[in-house]
Order: structure tokens, then sequence, then C-alpha cells
């Protein structure tokens, strides 16, 4: 009986109070315990150093500096279970910020096919018509080839290109910025410090022999923070379009990655990096025609393809497809 009592009027019921009402409680009572801190210290002191040398005899090793330090995963934990107290668009938010080490510039970025961008090489009714047509700010100029890059032009400058309604090449060459390089799987946290230290927005991902893979934008970066906020004005047709039997009709270029987030799969993202190439990796020979492939619980049917890319692939959860058999 005494136990319970204990237990409950000096146990549990003082630490929901506190719990409820931190503040109010830590305040006063710090009054009384900082005192007591600093009184015991030398008694704490003798008894953690007698417990690190006991456990230095067992071959283990305190690290003091870390015993109060969260871990990632722990911290993790903390904001996920915090759902009264934090809004769930802010948890999901910071747990995309400690999710940042996990991702790198290869997960997020534009692919060197996909890049819009002006070919020095074109007549000048093409590249005006690119520059006015165009729905990103910052566009790479490059000559023949993307890995022939000549620099970045801000689109708040095109003006200056112009010389009586028509494209000064000289002018646009001025107007160019230095290209920014950056390696491949750099991770995005390590990618957001480096924008925000050289005042960039823009870089150019490139391989260990310093070819262009592709490019990625400070937008995208923070995207992955707070979720999508711009829309792709290029293309009218979406991207990913969910189908009657609970998959997903997706172009081949499609990153994984969004897949994963907007139906909440687990397609796996540790290899390929677009659907297409997940395809091709589990067919391990490039398709004459229409195939189909299980990876995991997801079968992935290749419906159209052009040239040497796949540009069309449903994607069915085997769950979905085991509920319509029954």
């Amino acid at each position: 009986t005494l136990t319970i009592v204990i237990l409950i009027f000096a146990e549990i019921t003082p630490k929901t109070i506190a719990a409820l009402h931190p503040e109010k409680v830590a305040f006063p009572a710090s009054v009384i315990l900082l005192p007591l801190m600093k009184l015991i210290m030398p008694l704490v002191w003798a008894i953690n150093a007698i417990t690190n040398s006991l456990l230095s005899l067992f071959g283990f090793k305190a690290d003091a500096s870390s015993e109060d330090a969260l871990t990632q995963e722990e911290l993790r934990t903390i904001v996920n279970e915090s759902s009264g107290l934090i809004p769930r668009r802010h948890r999901n938010m910071l747990v995309n910020i400690l999710d940042l080490e996990q991702v790198t510039v290869n997960d997020i970025m534009v692919p060197r096919n996909e890049i819009y961008g002006i070919d020095l090489e074109d007549d000048d009714e093409t590249i005006l018509s690119r520059l006015t047509g165009s729905t990103h700010t910052l566009v790479p100029v490059f000559k023949g080839d993307i890995n022939k890059i000549e620099g970045v032009l801000h689109l708040r400058h095109i003006g200056r290109c112009l010389n009586e309604g028509k494209l000064d090449r000289s002018a646009l060459l001025r107007e160019l910025q230095e290209p920014y390089f950056t390696p491949e799987n750099t991770a995005l946290h390590i990618q957001l410090r480096h924008f925000q230290q050289r005042k960039l927005r823009l870089g150019m991902i490139v391989d260990e022999y310093g070819d262009i893979l592709g490019l990625v934008a400070l937008e995208d970066i923070l995207e992955e923070i707070v979720g999508n906020f711009t829309s792709n004005l290029v293309e009218d047709q979406e991207e990913i379009a969910t189908t009657a039997d609970g998959g997903a009709s997706c172009t081949g270029s499609i990153p994984i990655r969004d897949i994963n987030r907007q139906f909440d799969w687990e397609l796996p993202t540790d290899g390929p990096k677009t659907i297409s190439g997940l395809a091709l990796e589990a067919l391990e020979a490039f398709p004459m025609g229409p195939a189909s492939v299980r990876i995991g619980n997801y079968q992935l049917d290749v419906e159209s393809i052009e040239g040497n890319a796949i540009t069309q692939v449903k994607v069915t959860p085997l769950s979905f497809m085991t509920a319509d058999d029954d």
C-alpha cells in the first residue's frame, strides 16, 4: 500500500504536473536545486570518477561530452512523438531537415537530357525564342553540348542582350555568370551550405571525369524541406497519373523519391534515381516492347519506349493486384 501511495503521490502526479506546467514548476524549484547541485558536485564528481575507472577496467570508454547529447534518431523520435505540441506540417519539415544528410544531389537533380538551356550554335531567332519562352530564372548557356557550358544567364538581364530588338551575342556573353560545379553524391545539407556561402542558386553536377550529369537548384533543396511550392509551366500534362486499379502511370524520367512521397510507397532508392532506371535495372536488358517486372511489393509495367529510353512506366502495388484477383 505504501509503495502505491509513494508511486502515485511522489512519482507520477508530480511528474505529470511538471510536464503540463514546466516553467511554473522549474523556476521555483531551481531556487532550491541550484544550491544543492553546487553542494553535492564534489560527491557527483567522485562517483563518476569511480564509475569511469571501473568501466575502463572492462574495456569500455565513457564519453562525457556526449552523455546528454541526442542522436539523430532520438531527435527524430522526439519530433514524431510531439504530435500535440508541434503542427504536423512543421514536424514534417523538421524531419526532412534531418533527412538532408541521407539525400544527395543525384537524388533531386535535373538530368542532363532535361536541362533547359541556350545553345550558342543555334540561330538568333531560336535563341530569342528559348529566352522569351523560358519559365526558369537561370538558364545555362553552352556551345553545342552541355559539357561545353559557357556560363549561366539570369533572365532579368535579358534586356541588356538585345539591340533594337535583335540578339546581341557579345552582350549575352558579357552577362553570363561563371558556372558553378558540384561533385556527384554531394549530400544536400552540404550543398545547401555551399549555395549559401557562395550566394548561388544553381549548380552543375559533374562526375569523376568532369562530364555534366545534371543540375541542382536551390529551390529543389528547399522543396525537400517544405514540400513542392512551384509548378512546372513547361509541361501541361501530369507526370504522375493515378490509375483505376490503385497504381500510377509515370513518365520514365520521374524521380522515384517523388513517387514514394506522393503515394507513400517504398520503392527502392538506393540504386537508380528514376522509375525508368529502376525498371531497366530489374529487367537486366533493354525491352523491345511492353514488359513487366516485379520489385519487392510492386509490379512495374513498361508501357511505351522511344528510341533508347523508356518513356512511360506503370507502377502497381501487389496488394492492390491481389485484392482485384480476390
